[in-house]
Order: C-alpha cells, then sequence, then structure tokens
C-alpha cells in the first residue's frame, strides 16, 4: 500500500501515516461504516470522512470516502487489515501477494485468513472472485501465472508444497452480508439473535415460508440434526420433512442415527419406550443390538434394501435418495458402518456436501451445529433451533453471524413447522 506521512485533519497536531479508503454498499442500514469507524478509534487511529452519499431508497446503495491515519506505518497497517474485513479498500490499490507454500499441511507466515463473506483478490490488475468461500481457511491461486487465473479457499490441511497462497491484505477485499430487504420481511422476527421471548407461532409461520421459498426456487436445503430428535419422540416430524422433499442433505453423529435406528427396532430411545415414556427391562442394550444388527447388515443402506430396517429418519433418507453424512465422535459405540471416523475425511466431505446449500436448520446439537457453521458461507441462511440458547450464542461468537435462533423445545417445533408446511398427509 502507498501511504505517506501527514498532518491528518481532525487528528492531533503530529505527523501521521494517511491511507484513503473507501467503502459502499448499504453501509448504512447494515451498520458496517458505524463498524468501521469504531474499530478505527479503538485501535488508536482517527478518520477523516472526505466525502459521503447516503442513499435515498431502500435498495439504494450508500458510498463513502475518508483518510484513515495512525502515529505509525505498522499501527496503521493494522487498522486497515481489520477494516478490510468490513468491505474497507484502499483507493491505492496493489495486486495481492503471493508466497509459495514451503510445506504441506501449513500455510506460509502472513497468510491471509478468510472470513465467511464473499471476497475477492486482485491478480493481474482485475478483480476476481474466490470459490468456495469459508471462514479460518486461507486463499489459494491456481494457474497464477495464465490469463485466468482462478482462487479458491482452502484449508490448512489441505495445504500442498509449491501452492501459491495470498499472504498479507493487499489486493484483498471482503463484501460483508447486508441485510437485505426481502431478508427484513422474510426473517422479521429475527431481529436479535437469540431469545427465548420471541412468538413461537410467528418465527415458525416465517421459517415454513423460507424453506417454501427455497424449494419453490430450486435451492437446496439441508437439516444439522442432534440425537434430541429421537428421544423427544420427533422422528415422525423429520420423517415427513424428508418425504414432502424439505431435506436434500442431512449431517449428524452416530447417535442419531443409533437411536433413530433403535427406535425403529425397539420401540425405545435410550432404553425409553417412547410411546409409554417408560424404561423397558435391559432396554440400555438397545442401542448397542440394533448398532450391530446394522453391522451385521454391513450397512444402514443395505439394511433398507434387506428389509432389516423398515422406518425411520434413517431409512427415509435411503429411500428418497437422501445423502447424509454421519461424522464420528470419541464417545460413538459400535459405530454404524456409514460413520466417518477419521475427522479431517469427514470434515471435507461435509465440505463438499455443503456446495451449493441455501438454507440449513439446525436442530438440537452443538457440536455439529458448530462444526457445519464454520464450513458455511454468510450468505446460506441458518436456523437453530435449541432448547439452550448458548448453542445459538457460541454460534454467533464464532464467526457464524448469519445464525438466527429461536429457543423451544424440539418437538413442538418440529410439529408446528410440519403443520406450517401441509406435510402431515405426506
Amino acid at each position: 500500500m502507498t501511504r505517506a506521512a501527514a498532518q491528518s485533519p481532525g487528528s492531533p497536531a503530529a505527523s501521521h501515516f494517511v491511507e484513503e479508503i473507501e467503502v459502499s454498499g448499504h453501509i448504512i442500514d447494515s451498520l458496517i461504516l458505524p463498524k468501521i469507524l469504531d474499530l478505527i478509534t479503538s485501535s488508536g487511529g482517527h478518520f477523516h470522512i472526505k466525502n459521503i452519499a447516503i442513499g435515498q431508497g431502500r435498495h439504494d446503495p450508500s458510498y463513502a470516502l475518508l483518510d484513515v491515519s495512525a502515529p505509525t506505518d505498522a499501527l496503521l497497517a493494522e487498522i486497515v487489515a481489520q477494516i478490510a474485513d468490513h468491505g474497507a479498500v484502499p483507493t491505492a490499490q496493489q495486486d495481492c501477494r503471493l508466497v509459495a507454500a514451503d510445506m504441506d499441511g501449513a500455510f506460509p507466515e502472513s497468510f491471509y485468513s478468510t472470513t465467511n463473506q464473499r471476497t475477492q483478490i486482485r491478480i493481474g490488475g482485475h478483480w476476481r472472485d474466490v470459490a468456495d468461500q469459508e471462514m479460518d481457511c486461507g486463499i489459494v491461486v491456481d494457474a497464477a501465472t495464465s490469463e485466468n487465473p482462478t482462487a479458491r479457499c482452502i484449508a490448512m490441511t489441505d495445504v500442498a508444497a509449491g501452492m501459491n497462497i495470498v499472504v498479507g491484505h493487499a489486493g484483498v477485499r471482503v463484501f460483508p452480508h447486508e441485510r437485505a430487504t426481502e431478508d427484513r420481511h422474510g426473517f422479521e422476527f429475527m431481529n436479535s439473535a437469540v431469545s427465548t421471548e420471541k412468538p413461537k407461532g410467528v418465527a415458525i409461520r416465517q421459517i415454513a415460508q423460507q424453506m417454501r421459498e427455497t424449494k419453490r426456487s430450486g435451492g437446496k436445503l439441508a437439516i444439522v440434526g442432534g440425537p434430541a430428535i429421537i428421544h423427544t419422540g420427533s422422528v415422525p416430524h423429520v420423517c415427513r420433512l424428508i418425504q414432502g422433499g424439505y431435506a436434500d442433505l442431512l449431517l449428524a453423529g452416530n447417535a442419531l442415527a443409533t437411536h433413530d435406528i433403535e427406535q425403529a427396532l425397539f420401540g425405545t430411545s435410550l432404553g425409553v419406550h417412547l410411546d409409554r415414556g417408560d424404561v423397558v427391562e435391559a432396554g440400555h442394550e438397545h442401542h448397542l443390538r440394533a448398532i450391530n444388527r446394522i453391522r451385521r447388515a454391513g450397512s444402514i443402506r443395505a439394511a433398507v434394501d434387506s428389509g432389516v430396517l423398515k422406518s425411520g429418519i434413517m431409512y427415509e433418507c435411503v429411500r428418497a435418495g437422501v445423502p447424509f453424512l454421519l461424522a464420528g465422535s470419541i464417545r460413538d459405540d459400535g459405530p454404524l458402518p456409514e460413520v466417518v471416523t477419521d475427522v479431517l475425511d469427514a470434515q471435507r466431505q461435509m465440505r463438499s456436501l455443503l456446495k451449493g446449500v441455501d438454507f440449513c436448520l439446525m436442530i438440537a446439537t452443538t457440536l455439529h451445529s458448530i462444526a457445519v457453521g464454520n464450513l458455511l458461507p454468510a450468505w446460506v441462511k441458518v436456523v437453530c433451533v435449541d432448547i439452550n440458547p448458548s448453542t445459538v450464542i457460541k454460534l454467533s461468537d464464532r464467526g457464524s453471524f448469519q445464525t438466527v435462533g429461536l429457543v423451544t423445545d424440539v418437538e413442538p417445533f418440529l410439529r408446528a413447522l410440519v403443520q406450517e408446511l401441509n406435510l402431515n398427509a405426506a
């Protein structure tokens, strides 16, 4: 970046290093500009707004041009790097800097760490979109010396020696996800990220409407589920979502599938009879016997094909051709044959399956919700339903700020959602 030591208007009477930056889009109603100005001052810098144009209509973008100054060049570089994540771009632009990875499985020092927001890099004097957007990754540039280089996010573990990796913030710009008008209408109840006092009926109606619109437009819907779906007797509701075409992908762990199959084979979940609520004699063995029976059949799919498994969520996924990924855990019993026990392999498969997802419904699982949230770009709509508000709070704190939550019990939520979607007769 080109910086000059100069007297910065609005700053103390001292020689400052100054960078001219610009920011555009819905920077007022999405509170992007106030965030940028707050970051500048809280980091020890100063700003001087040279030009600002505020959009007059709901769809009109705004624009601001300002000088950012700091007492030292290093501090200015740090401030510019921070505000770049909110879409602030220096007007003295330059190409991004590439450094070849010197080893497998690690980035070069000072690599650019990605956000989950739309990103571009400048190479050969042209801005190019970064594909496979994901937070906490690096950016690799393929065919860097050709006329049409491509850029994509890459996980640290997938780096191979010799790859061209973007380092520093120069030549990188981010487009913060803005609260579009249609989003505000569709998710009006989501003015706060999580609350125990949201009107549940209104919330569920709007979630159902969003799911209908996603399906109608040919979008892809994913369900991330935990075993509480089974324990609360919600299996029939999820089955109806699958039958109605409102699940194009299921992501879960060994527990959801195991207890779903236990319920299908024995009518119990954790040894408790779901129809009567009483504990069955030796019922604590049922989940192990369910796993064993599926392992003897060879797989969940083979158990469905052979008639061993005749109902439940996993049965409906196989019958409807809905792909599923069961990611393993150190505490898993068995596990079931389809469970991916290599966590890095599970993450890669999840990353691949989530491509093109437009709407994600996360139900009663903290760890899987966070894992999936880390892989999703900011423009994917995410609804997290949990009896514990900390699940949604953790997602937001870890960067999945697009996540909005409904704090409620799983079974009443799913029952009402199925009714709103008119799937009772499915």
